[in-house]
C-alpha cells in the first residue's frame, strides 16, 4: 500500500467504563464519538483491544481522506499496545497518526496542534512514545492545571465542572474540526486557523 493508499488513525485518548465518560482526562474520546457522527460510523470492537469506526473525511475529490477512528480499551496508561496494534493492522505511517488528549499546560478550553515532542507527564502519551517514538501527530485540548492544591490524578479523573461544560460542546465540536483540518490541509494550516 503506498503511503497516500494509507489511511489516517485519529486516536481518542480515555478511559473505557462510564464512570469515567466525562472526566477531563476523556476529552479524546468525546472528540472521537463526535467523529463518529460526522462520517456516520459507529464504534465496533476490534482484536487490538480498541474500538474502531472505518470512514472518509472530507468532501469528494482530493481533500478526501480515509480514517480509522480509535478508542483505546486498555486503561489511559496502557494506550500503546492497541494503538500500536492498530497502526500494524491497518498500515499506517508514523505520521498519520493523530492522539487527541487532554493537556494541563493550556487553559481550558484553548486547542494546540503539533507533531512530535514529549509527554508532558500524559500517561497515555508516554505509552504510545515508548511504543511507536514521539513522531505523531497531537490534538491538544487544553484543560488547565487543577485548582489548589488537587493532585493532578484527582483532577483529570473529575468530571468537567458546570462553568466548563456550558463551552464543552464548543470546544469538543472546534476539537473535532481542527482534527479534520489537520488531515484535510496539513499541520501548518490547521496550526493557524487552530492555535489560536
Amino acid at each position: 500500500m503506498s503511503d497516500d493508499a494509507a489511511p489516517w488513525l485519529v486516536v481518542g485518548l480515555g478511559n473505557p467504563g462510564p464512570e469515567y465518560a466525562g472526566n477531563r482526562h476523556n476529552i479524546g474520546f468525546m472528540v472521537a464519538d463526535l467523529l463518529a457522527e460526522r462520517i456516520g460510523g459507529r464504534f465496533k470492537a476490534h482484536k487490538a483491544r480498541a474500538q474502531v469506526v472505518e470512514g472518509r473525511i472530507g468532501p469528494p475529490g482530493p481533500a478526501n481522506r480515509r480514517v480509522v477512528l480509535a478508542k483505546p480499551m486498555s486503561f489511559m496508561n496502557l494506550s500503546g499496545g492497541p494503538v500500536t496494534a492498530l497502526r500494524d493492522f491497518y498500515k499506517v505511517p508514523l505520521e498519520r497518526i493523530v492522539a487527541v488528549h487532554d493537556e494541563l499546560d493550556i487553559d481550558y478550553p484553548t486547542l494546540r496542534l503539533k507533531l512530535g515532542g514529549g509527554d508532558n507527564g500524559h500517561n497515555g502519551l508516554k505509552s504510545m512514545t515508548k511504543a511507536m517514538g514521539p513522531d505523531y501527530h497531537r490534538v491538544r485540548c487544553g484543560i488547565g492545571r487543577p485548582p489548589g492544591r488537587m493532585q493532578v490524578a484527582d483532577f483529570v479523573l473529575k468530571d468537567f465542572s458546570s462553568t466548563e461544560r456550558k463551552e464543552l460542546d464548543w470546544f469538543v465540536d472546534r476539537s473535532a474540526d481542527a482534527v479534520e483540518s489537520l488531515i484535510q490541509e496539513g499541520l501548518e494550516r490547521a496550526q493557524s486557523t487552530y492555535n489560536s
